[in-house]
Formats: structure tokens, C-alpha cells, sequence
């Protein structure tokens, strides 16, 4: 009987990932699947002592931009840093397929002003060797990495592809191109894409400030990407709202779009200053749907959105300053050498942003508040923590205060700035994490790689919402795994149980730390991102194999393309656990 199994994992606390309570127990593992859990007598060519140690499922990240990285790496980070094993990308509408030969460089410009990704490091690392989507698939199912990845068709580079330029001018499809798009939607979800993307977010640009492709589109167009999903018979719809429209208008797209393919649609809920009367709107409609039999799913971050601003990364408060121009290439020690020059400094501090892309400008203006970033990052800043209410007790302008943060710690210096007051998107969220149709997402791995680094959601989870606000363990789990897994139609994950996928987490939740993000410079051309680093994953396991030990690589990379929804295995989990 030795070695019957691959792995065993001792004596830990099992959080199933179904809300059921913790049960300390022996899980098995033969062949990528969970064959056993309770008092396992067989042993494992692999054995890992996990007393005092959480076992959980691996997480879900159903909102991600792998589209490019997963061409040219195999380490899905910052996600796989942060016990997340499977992602789904495609989000948002843009992606890099369908694409054809002439059209490039248009999609690489458009992932660079709606997702933060620089045009060269994209230009030297995705290979391109696909035109539609089904090649697209085929050529990701050559790829291997450290998660499994699933992939959505994305409208942008759809309608470009089906209408060419005029796709890309915004004007208006034929009945032969909704035909044709229809048909691309209903082929890549037969090859195996969970679903089709849209976006309707007039922050979704290219850097030019030119809005992306399928942000103006009317409903005839949103409802012929519907129908193929109808017409293939599976599927979800993800979509980004309008921001400045009132959710009962987006709402109705949205019911719009579930009734005419008979399938999920799930959308960004994100909370605005301009509009914070759309989100309890935006709640209501989704509680809504479901009484009226539509499954309309909102993905949420479980804190406040937050853009990062530095002098090494995309933006900081006076990058779009006329004076600024000039320092933004050059190397940080340069950069920060200049701006301590008093001249330069009044002449940064007397100016105002300026750019072609609005959404720049306004990203720019919209600071009310900013946060130093502590080596251990403590998102659950109060309002007198800011450096503006700094500057208030002070005597000094927050520009200043705010020049000189940045120039702290040799310009590495990391502010943070939120788009809601903390404490109250806390308490608006609290009772959210763990509802139906409520899905925690939205941290974007992938994207954003110098502005953003929210995929380190998971981990903040654990150390910056557990039990301080009641929420318990369980429903924090369930949220990370059963939840977004089943919310694309992966019923095979996010379960400890028997027939389940083997990708789990062993968690030291008592020791865990989530540290402040870093700038990298390891992208094709040498190209720069933010990178985020934690303490407490003993061990993060798919497909039955380690793939980090103590929050380092392994080197093992297990992970595949996912091909299309899976079914959950023939015996709930519930009645298939064997206790101790």
C-alpha cells in the first residue's frame, strides 16, 4: 500500500470551499483529483504535515488580462503569488483575438491605453500566431504555466476583425456584420471560450484618448453577441457598464442581454463619486433579476479600487504636468535628482495636467485623497491617515506634501489612492461577500502594470477582512473558490471534495502578511511592472502538484488551458467526505 497516493496532506483544518464549517481531516490526492479525505491510510509519495494549517481550495480569478502574458511567460503573477490557481481572462472587451495580419498593432494599442500595458513589451512578446479565435485556443492550449487559464472572446477585437476600420471609427454594423459576429461567438465558445466580453466604460480608451471599439455600440450589436451564445448553448456575458449612465438604464442591457441568450451575465460593480446612488441600484437589480429567473452576477473588489502613483510607475500626481515631460524616461535616480532641484519643483507645483486622453487628465484631477504604502500594506486606511488631512494639520499644501512623499525612499515611494472613502465601502460590501450572484473580482492580474496591482485581492481577503467586520472564515473561502468557479461554469474546482480538482492552498492564516507592491523591470524589452509579495502560503497546489512552497516557485508548471464549462463530479461533496 505505499505510495498508493501522490500526495497526502496531514491533520489539517479543511475549509471545502462550500460554507460548511472547518473539519480537521487527511486529503488524498492520485492523478490530479481528490480521491480521499478523512483518516487517510494510505500514503503519498509526497506527504505535507499541515497541523495548526488551513486546506482550502485553490482560488478563482475570474477577472483577469492574462491574454498576453500567458503567451510569452509561464508564471501568472501577481495572481499565482497569491494562491490563486485558475484565471479567466479576456475580460473587458479587448484581448488579441480574433485578430487579422494588418491589424496588430491596433490591438496592441488598444491594450496599452485601456489596460496599462506598454505598446513595446507587447510588441516583442506576443507572438501573433493566430487569426480567429479557435486558432487563438489552439495556440494556448501549447502553452503551460503555474494556474490553469480560460479564456472569453473579446467584442473589441471582434468587431475589428468581422468590420475592419470600420470597426475601429465606430460606425455603425450591417445585418451581414452582426451575422458574422454572431457566428465568431458561437465558434470560439464551441472551441472552448467560457464566454464573450464587452465593455461600455468611456474610461476604455486608447491612449490617444479615441474611445475602444465596442464602447459606443447600440444593443442590435450587444444582442447579436448574445445570440451566440444562444446559439451555442453555453457561455456567460461579461460586460463594464457605462459609469456616467444610472444603473437602471445599464440594468436593462443587462436583462436585455440574459433574456436574449438564455445566459449568466456578469458585470463590473464598481462604485463611483459621481454616482454613488448607482450601486444600491445596481444590487437591487441584480436581487431583481433572480426573482424575475435572469442570473445577473455583479463582480466587486472586497476594498475600494485603488491606483497606485510613483515616480517609477505609469502615473504620479504632476506626471502630466508640462515640466514633467521631459524627466518621464528617464532612469528613477536621474528622475528623482532633477525634481530636488527647488526651480523645478515651484514650476511642478504651479502647473496643471495636461493630455489628449481625458481619462488621464480626470485619473489626474479626481485625487481627493492619497495613502503612503507601509512595507506590510494596510489597505483599510482612515481619513486622517491621507496626506491631504496630513497636510491640513500641518500648514503645508498637500502638493508639496505630496511632492516630497514621492520622493521618499529614493523615489520608490508608493501612494495609493482609493475611489471610495474606506470605512464606508467596507460597510456596504460586508454583508455582499458570500451572497448569491455576488462575486468577489475585479483585480485585474495581468493588466495595469503600473498602476494598479489589486490581484493580491485574495490574500487581502484573509488579513484585511477576516473577523475584524464578523465575516468568517467559511464565507471568505467560499467567496475565493466554489463561488467565481461556478459563476463561468467551472463545477470541477473550488471544492475540497472527492472527484475535485486538485488545486488547494495550505494557509498560516494566523502569519500571514501581505507586503507593499514593487517595480520589476522583468517584461519582454525590459519593459516595468508591479509585483506584490506575501507571507503565509505554505504551499499552493495544482492539478496535485506543488506549484510554491512558502510563496516561491517551484518551477512546476501543471497548468493548461481550460477548454470550455465543466461539469462537478458525480458525488457531492457533502456526501462523499469521509470524516476521521
Amino acid at each position: 500500500m505505499s505510495n498508493q497516493h501522490d500526495l497526502v496532506i496531514r491533520g489539517g483544518t479543511v475549509v471545502d470551499g462550500t460554507g460548511a464549517a472547518p473539519f480537521v481531516a487527511d486529503v488524498a490526492v492520485r492523478d490530479g483529483v481528490i480521491v480521499e479525505i478523512g483518516s487517510v491510510d494510505g500514503k503519498g509519495r509526497e506527504e505535507i504535515d499541515a497541523t495548526g494549517l488551513t486546506v482550502t481550495p485553490g482560488f478563482v480569478d475570474v477577472h483577469t488580462h492574462y491574454d498576453g502574458q500567458i503567451t510569452w511567460e509561464s508564471q501568472m503573477a501577481p495572481s499565482s503569488d497569491h494562491g490563486v490557481t485558475t484565471v479567466v481572462m479576456g475580460n473587458c472587451g479587448v484581448g488579441f483575438a480574433p485578430v487579422r495580419a494588418g491589424d496588430h498593432h491596433l490591438m496592441i494599442k488598444l491594450m496599452e491605453g485601456v489596460e496599462d500595458i506598454p505598446e513595446v513589451v507587447m510588441a516583442e512578446g506576443v507572438p501573433f500566431n493566430w487569426s480567429s479565435f479557435p486558432e487563438y485556443l489552439d495556440a494556448l492550449d501549447k502553452r503551460q504555466a503555474d494556474v490553469d487559464f480560460a479564456a472569453q472572446i473579446p467584442h473589441s477585437p471582434l468587431r475589428v476583425y468581422v468590420m475592419g476600420k470600420r470597426g475601429a471609427d465606430l460606425e455603425p454594423p450591417t445585418l451581414e456584420d452582426l451575422v458574422a459576429m454572431r457566428n465568431c461567438v458561437s465558434e470560439a465558445v464551441r472551441a472552448g471560450a467560457l464566454g464573450v466580453a464587452s465593455s461600455r466604460n468611456l474610461f476604455h480608451r486608447f491612449r490617444s484618448g479615441a474611445l475602444a471599439p465596442s464602447v459606443t455600440t447600440e444593443l442590435d450589436e450587444v444582442l447579436a453577441l448574445a445570440e451566440g451564445l444562444k446559439d451555442a448553448g453555453t457561455g456567460v456575458f461579461q460586460c463594464n457598464p457605462n459609469l456616467d449612465n444610472d444603473a437602471e438604464t445599464e440594468m436593462a442591457v443587462f436583462r436585455a442581454i440574459a433574456q436574449q441568450s438564455g445566459r449568466p451575465v456578469t458585470f463590473s460593480l464598481i462604485a463611483t463619486p459621481t454616482r454613488p446612488e448607482n450601486w444600491d441600484a445596481y444590487v437591487a437589480g441584480i436581487k431583481q433579476a433572480s426573482a424575475d429567473g435572469l442570473t445577473i452576477r455583479g463582480q466587486f473588489m472586497p476594498r475600494p479600487m485603488g491606483v497606485l502613483y510613483g515616480l517609477d510607475l505609469s502615473f504620479n500626481p504632476f506626471s502630466l504636468n508640462p515640466s514633467f515631460r521631459p524627466l518621464a524616461k528617464l532612469p528613477l535616480d536621474e528622475k528623482v535628482a532633477r525634481m530636488r532641484d527647488p526651480e523645478l519643483r515651484a514650476r511642478l507645483l504651479s502647473e496643471q495636467p495636461e493630455d489628449p486622453n481625458p481619462a488621464f487628465v480626470g485619473l489626474i484631477k479626481s485625487i481627493t485623497a492619497l495613502y503612503r504604502m507601509s512595507r506590510v500594506a494596510d489597505y483599510n486606511y482612515a481619513p486622517q491617515d491621507s496626506l491631504q488631512a496630513q497636510a491640513e494639520r500641518t500648514g503645508v499644501t498637500a502638493n508639496e506634501l505630496i511632492y516630497d512623499a514621492l520622493l521618499e525612499d529614493d523615489g520608490r515611494a508608493i501612494l495609493c489612492s482609493y475611489s471610495s472613502d474606506v470605512q464606508e465601502y467596507l460597510g456596504k460590501t460586508r454583508d455582499m461577500i458570500g451572497q448569491d450572484n455576488m462575486i468577489v473580482a475585479l483585480g485585474d492580474g495581468g493588466a495595469h502594470y503600473g498602476m494598479i496591482c489589486d490581484a493580491a485581492y485574495t490574500t487581502y481577503m484573509l488579513t484585511g477582512r477576516l473577523e475584524g467586520e464578523g465575516l468568517d472564515l467559511t464565507t471568505i473561502i467560499k467567496s475565493l473558490t466554489s463561488q467565481p468557479a461556478q459563476s463561468v461554469g467551472l463545477q470541477d474546482r473550488g471544492v475540497v471534495g472527492i472527484g475535485y480538482k486538485a488545486d488547494l492552498n495550505i494557509i498560516d492564516i494566523a502569519n500571514m502578511e501581505l507586503y507593499r507592491p514593487q517595480v520589476t523591470a522583468n517584461l519582454p524589452a525590459g519593459g516595468k511592472r508591479l509585483s506584490q509579495k506575501s507571507k503565509g502560503y505554505l504551499a499552493t497546489i495544482v492539478s496535485g502538484a506543488i506549484t510554491y512552497r512558502n510563496g516561491v516557485s517551484t518551477g512546476v508548471l501543471p497548468g493548461r488551458l481550460i477548454r470550455g464549462v465543466k461539469s462537478a463530479p458525480a458525488a457531492p461533496a457533502e456526501a462523499a467526505r469521509q470524516l476521521a
